[in-house]
């Protein structure tokens, strides 16, 4: 899906932060992580935001889904109303999964299990490859799997917006490749707006249809760029790599600024 096809009646989100400070715990001294932070997501699109590590971008994301308030600046939509109206869903690099409870009630506790929820949650883990794993418990599953319990229950109540901060950092390859294209699928068939964290341009370029590439800290948005990639996409497609070259080539300031080391 890209962005042009998506029609101009449909909302923007828009972020401004213009300050958001935190005191350092073993100093003591107040510590500037977001300055003059703007940028506007489109409804339906996938972005994605890299920058280096301790720029910010889990600090963005908790103010996006309301975890931290203490900032100045405003997040609203076109018609002025607000996340806290909203429905937000939030993906963690960590599955966050209650031990206790089985896969199925692990996706539908974010729910009120009406009947027509609970036909959605059978979908979405049908869809996740996760009905002979509904009555096992996350310990177990695997790594992976855990994490595709996260996704269903992330995808569960449809959320306008949906965060994710690095949900398959610690997966390996395959793993990883898998579980990209199952979040492909879900958000091609909820067309819901997602804000991506990631560290890695391979995986920004086969996800997205933006990357908005942030600054070290005090982080802001330093660069936009629009992936112009026909879905479906391959992760290994060469198109990828010639893409990534081509920003290392023509951006290396901002390549390096990320962490990615010129070849």
């Amino acid at each position: 899906m890209n962005t042009d096809s998506i029609s101009k009646s449909k909302y923007h989100l828009n972020v401004k932060v213009d300050n958001k400070d935190y005191k350092d715990i073993k100093t003591e001294s107040i510590l500037t992580a977001i300055k003059n932070m703007n940028f506007k997501v489109l409804e339906g699109q996938f972005c994605c935001l890299l920058g280096p590590s301790g720029c910010g971008k889990t600090t963005l994301l908790n103010i996006l889904s309301g975890l931290d308030n203490n900032y100045e600046g405003n997040i609203e939509f076109d018609d002025g109303s607000t996340l806290k109206n909203s429905s937000v869903g939030y993906m963690f690099q960590e599955p966050r999964l209650l031990p206790w409870l089985t896969v199925k009630e692990n996706v539908e506790i974010v729910t009120q299990q009406t009947k027509q929820e609970k036909e959605l949650s059978s979908s979405i883990l049908e869809n996740m490859g996760l009905l002979k794993n509904m009555e096992s418990f996350p310990s177990q599953l695997s790594g992976g799997m855990q994490r595709r319990v996260a996704i269903a229950r992330a995808f569960v109540n449809k959320p306008k917006i949906l965060l994710l901060d690095e949900p398959f950092i610690s997966l390996d390859i395959t793993a990883a490749n898998l579980l990209r294209s199952m979040l492909i699928n879900m958000w091609l068939q909820q067309k819901t707006t997602i804000i991506f964290v990631t560290h890695d341009i391979r995986e920004a370029i086969y996800l997205g249809d933006r990357i908005l590439f942030l600054s070290k800290g005090p982080s802001k948005v330093i660069y936009d760029y629009k992936v112009n990639l026909k879905r479906p996409r391959e992760m290994e497609n060469k198109d990828i790599e010639n893409l990534r070259n081509e920003l290392m080539q023509d951006h290396p300031s901002i390549i390096t600024g990320v962490g990615e080391k010129i070849l």
